[in-house]
C-alpha cells in the first residue's frame, strides 16, 4: 500500500496542521501539501520536550534501549513505503534508500547496545580519605548525565540517516535527551512517515509523547526560533557552511549560549604520492571517478581535490580519470536549489585564473554531470577560494611542482572531514612527513581508499576542524556521537539514595 502523507506536524503526540501550506517538489509522482512550521509550533514542541525530560532524562538505560529498538522495528515495518516516497521525493535509487534505511535502523540498534554496556557513562569514584593530612578528602563520584532537549535539523542529502530518526536523533535519545526535529523541505513526506514510526514506538513503549516532535518546512524564522528557544540545550545540524554558520552564531549570541554541533562540508583532498601514482595511477583514477560521482557527488565526504606531483604520471592519471568519467551521464540532484548551486560552483571554478578545463559537460534543470579542472600548486596557494566546496561531482586536480609544494598545499588546507593518502612502500617517508599535517586538518585520515562511505561504529570520527564542523572535539557518526548530548556531574558525599541509578 502506498503512503499518502497527511501533511501535518507531530507535536508532542498530536498531528497538527496549519493554515499556511507548501508543496513538495518530487522528482516523480504528484506533489503533496504540507503545513508550514511556525515559531508558535516550535514553542509548543520545546515546552513539551522540557516536560518529557523530567521523566525520559531520568529513565533507565534498559528502557531507552527498548525505545530505540522499537523505533528501528517501526521503521523497518514501513520499509517499502519509506523507499517508495523517498525515491519519489529525492530521485535517489531504491537500492540507495534501502541501504540508508538499514544504516538508520542499524545505528538506532547500535546505540541501544552501546548504552546498555554503560561504558559511555565514564563512571569514576574517588573514595573518601577522612584521615588524610593536612586535609581529608571527601567521597567523589562522577557520571555523564543528559543535558536536556536537543534541536535537530534534517539534512537534504540523507533523508533517513541524517534526518528525522538519523544519527543526531538516535544519539540524543540514547543519551536521554528529547528531540525537536526541523524537517527538511526536500523530503517532507519521508520525514513524516519516519515520524509516524517514532510516534508508534512512543505509544508501544509508554514514553512521554513530548520526547519527539517534528516541525515541517517553514522559513528561516522557524529555524531561528528553534535554536534560540531557551529550553533547547544543544543543536545538531548537517548542511551548508552558510546556513550552519548563521545558526552557530545565533546559538553563541543567546543570553545562555549553547553548543552547536554542525557538520558543514569538506573537499576531502586526496594526496597521490609518487610511487603509488606511477605504479597504479590508472586504478586510482577509476576509483576516484566512482567516488566523485557516487550519488551525484552529494556526499559530504566527496573527494573533490586531488594533489599530485606534475609530470608524465600526473598526465596519465588525468587521462585515465577523464576516460572513466566521460561515460557517466546526468544524475538527478536532490533539489533544484542544489542543482543551481552546483552549476554556480562550476562557473566559479571555471572562471578562476590559472584553472584549466579537463572534462566539461552540459547539465541543466535538476541534473548534474561530472566536471574536472586542473590547476598548479602555485595557483592553489595564491587563491584560497579554490578550496571551497562544490557540492556535486566536480573534481579539481592540483599539480604541484615537487614534494615541498605538496607539503605547502597540505598546510594550506582548512579543516576537513577526511584526508587521504595513496601510497606504496616507497612513499613511506613522504607519508610520514605528511601525516602530522593531515591529522591536524581532518577528523579521519585514510590510506589507499576513497572517503565516501562512513562506517557507523565505535571508532569512527565524522567531524574535523572548522569549517568541516563547528566543534572539532566531537563526531556526528559512531557511538562517540552520544558525548555531544551529555555533561559530567560530580557528586560529593552523596547518599546512595540520592545518586542517579547509574551510580548506585
Amino acid at each position: 500500500m502506498s503512503f499518502e502523507p497527511h501533511g501535518k506536524h507531530l507535536i508532542a503526540g498530536n498531528w497538527v496542521s496549519g493554515a499556511e501550506k507548501f508543496s513538495s517538489d518530487p522528482v516523480k509522482g504528484q506533489p503533496n501539501e504540507f503545513s508550514v512550521g511556525t515559531p508558535e509550533l516550535v514553542d509548543d514542541a520545546c515546552k513539551a520536550a522540557e516536560e518529557a525530560f523530567w521523566s525520559y532524562g531520568y529513565s533507565s538505560r534498559e528502557d531507552r534501549a527498548a525505545f530505540l529498538n522499537a523505533i528501528a522495528d517501526e521503521i523497518d515495518a514501513r520499509g517499502a513505503q519509506i523507499t517508495e516516497i523517498g525515491t519519489s521525493e529525492t530521485g535517489l535509487p531504491e537500492a540507495r534508500l534501502e541501504g540508508e534505511r538499514g544504516r538508520t535502523t542499524g545505528q538506532l540498534r547500535l546505540f541501544a547496545t552501546h548504552i546498555l554496556a554503560g561504558d559511555y557513562l565514564d563512571r569514576r569514584h574517588d573514595a573518601a580519605l577522612p584521615d588524610r593530612q593536612p586535609l581529608p578528602r571527601p567521597d567523589l563520584k562522577m557520571v555523564q548525565r543528559p543535558i536536556g532537549p536537543v534541536a535537530v535539523f534534517g539534512a537534504s542529502n540523507f533523508p533517513l540517516a541524517f534526518s528525522t530518526a538519523g544519527g543526531d536523533t538516535a544519539s540524543a535519545l540514547a543519551a536521554g535527551c528529547p528531540v525537536v526535529v526541523k524537517g527538511h523541505e526536500a523530503h517532507p513526506g519521508t520525514g513524516e512517515i519516519v515520524a509516524e514510526a517514532i510516534h508508534a514506538a512512543i505509544a508501544k513503549c509508554g514514553v512521554h509523547p513530548g520526547v519527539f516532535s517534528l516541525v515541517q518546512g517553514g522559513t528561516r524564522e522557524v529555524g531561528q526560533a528553534l535554536v534560540q528557544h531557551p529550553l533547547i540545550t544543544a543543536v545538531g545540524f548537517t548542511g551548508s557552511l552558510g546556513g550552519g554558520r548563521a545558526l552557530f552564531d545565533l546559538c553563541a549570541q543567546r543570553p545562555q549560549p549553547i553548543p552547536f554541533f554542525g557538520e558543514l562540508g569538506s573537499v576531502n583532498p586526496m594526496f597521490l604520492l609518487p610511487e603509488a601514482l606511477k605504479a597504479r595511477g590508472g586504478q586510482i583514477a577509476a576509483g576516484w571517478a566512482g567516488s566523485l560521482t557516487m550519488g551525484a557527488g552529494q556526499f559530504c565526504t566527496n573527494p573533490g581535490i586531488v594533489v599530485a606531483i606534475d609530470g608524465p604520471d600526473a598526465d596519465a592519471f588525468i587521462e585515465a580519470a577523464t576516460k572513466a568519467l566521460e561515460p557517466i551521464g546526468a544524475q538527478t540532484m536532490l533539489t533544484d536549489g542544489i542543482a543551481a548551486a552546483y552549476r554556480a560552483g562550476r562557473d566559479r571554478v571555471a572562471g578562476t585564473a590559472g584553472v584549466q578545463e579537463v572534462l566539461t559537460s552540459v547539465c541543466d534543470l535538476r541534473n548534474a554531470t561530472p566536471y574536472v579542472f586542473a590547476t598548479t600548486g602555485k595557483e592553489w596557494l595564491a587563491n584560497e577560494a579554490l578550496g571551497e566546496e562544490v557540492f556535486g561531482p566536480l573534481g579539481l586536480i592540483v599539480r604541484v611542482a615537487d614534494t615541498d609544494e605538496m607539503m605547502q598545499v597540505a598546510r594550506s588546507l582548512h579543516g576537513q572531514l577526511t584526508c587521504t593518502l595513496h601510497l606504496d612502500a616507497g612513499d613511506t617517508e613522504l607519508g610520514q612527513k605528511l601525516m602530522p599535517v593531515l591529522e591536524r586538518k581532518a577528523g579521519r585520515v585514510m590510506t589507499n581508499g576513497f572517503p565516501t562511505g562512513v562506517e557507523v561504529c565505535d571508532s569512527m570520527v565524522h567531524g574535523g576542524p572548522y569549517p568541516a564542523s563547528t566543534n572539532f572535539g566531537h563526531t556526528s557518526v559512531g557511538t562517540m556521537a552520544i558525548r555531544r548530548f551529555l555533561r559530567p556531574v560530580c557528586y560529593q558525599n552523596m547518599p546512595d539514595a540520592l545518586l542517579p541509578g547509574d551510580l548506585q
